[in-house]
């Protein structure tokens, strides 16, 4: 995120971070990386670094609408994220937990906090991972990941195969005969998916269908829920898996989708790893959940009260950019 967070004083967070990690901040720089999210890097006297984030609890539409419900998922997403790094999974770049034992803590109505240990790595932008030998290994880390599933059962959200923000989505398609005027890109989301509404239309269907089918295959396994290629450091002792707070209970297909390739290599060794062989159906649901839920936090986020800037500008941008998906869906809209 470029922008600062609405209605929270930057000020806040050392003070936020010496009464809940007892970190004793000498300096603070906010670190404009991912989308979502925000964050800084604070370093003690020592020299000791954390990397800090903010979650905006109105922006969590995977977790409820509700500001407590979603303080209450991401809490459960993160600590679920600890309890895999405590099993052994070396590759979890989990939160460290505060002193009050919890992995997130409120800093407002509105705002959460988490503070993770600073690692030193690479990755790269959004998208699939660039080489064959990163794919196989990020399928090892899921493989790995998935077998875990016992330790992290009882804690770990279950969300089903419902499409998170779809209320929201529902809502913009039934509002698009009357002005959106919630701030400056409102009147432009609405033109927008008006233009595509009836393409929206048919892939949601298209995703109960594929939903319906899904029911029926394997049982759930702990996901990561994005190990696309910007969510994989690569560091020098080793590859790990960061932003854990879409974490949960849900079949395998919905990790494996970003990693696969046409191949076959990677489904393979999948297979040999767990016993499980990807199912092409919950694979293309997955695939389809990802854009659908694009378009929906988006039309969500710009029907909600927004000022110009550049976050805005660009989840505007983002909106137009993954409307227009239902070419890759034709074959199966015919």
């Amino acid at each position: 995120m470029n922008d600062l967070p609405d209605e929270l004083d930057p000020d806040r967070i050392p003070a936020a971070l010496a009464d809940g990690w007892s970190f004793d901040v000498a300096s603070i720089e906010y670190a404009p990386v991912g989308f979502g999210s925000y964050h800084w890097i604070a370093a003690e006297a020592d020299g000791t670094r954390r990397f800090v984030t903010v979650d905006d609890l109105d922006r969590k539409p995977w977790f409820g609408s509700e500001r407590d419900t979603a303080f209450e998922g991401l809490t459960r997403a993160l600590g679920t994220a600890v309890a895999l790094r405590d099993t052994g999974l070396e590759f979890v770049l989990a939160p460290t937990p505060g002193v009050d034992g919890s992995p997130v803590r409120r800093i407002d109505p509105r705002y959460s906090m988490a503070v993770f240990p600073f690692a030193n790595g690479v990755s790269s932008d959004f998208g699939q991972h660039e080489t064959p030998e990163r794919r196989a290994t990020v399928i090892q880390l899921l493989a790995r990941l998935h077998r875990e599933t016992p330790a992290v059962a009882s804690i770990a959200l279950a969300p089903g195969l419902d499409l998170p923000g779809r209320t929201g989505l529902d809502a913009g398609l039934r509002t698009l005969d009357r002005p959106w005027t919630a701030g400056p890109y409102a009147e432009r989301a609405r033109a927008a998916l008006a233009d595509r509404a009836a393409d929206v239309v048919d892939l949601l269907r298209l995703f109960d269908r594929l939903r319906r089918q899904v029911e029926l295959a394997t049982g759930p396994v702990i996901t990561h829920g994005e190990p696309h290629a910007a969510n994989v450091m690569w560091s020098d002792h080793g590859p790990l898996l960061i932003d854990w707070d879409t974490n949960a209970l849900a079949p395998p297909e919905r990790d494996l989708w970003m990693v696969l390739s046409d191949t076959g290599e990677e489904a393979a060794a999948y297979a040999a790893a767990t016993g499980h062989r990807p199912d092409p159906i919950a694979l293309d649901l997955y695939r389809l959940a990802w854009d659908l839920a694009n378009v929906a936090a988006y039309v969500d986020l710009l029907r909600s009260p927004h000022g110009d800037s550049d976050d805005m500008r660009k989840s505007y941008e983002y909106l137009v950019k993954d409307l227009a998906v239902r070419d890759r869906w034709a074959s199966q809209l015919a």
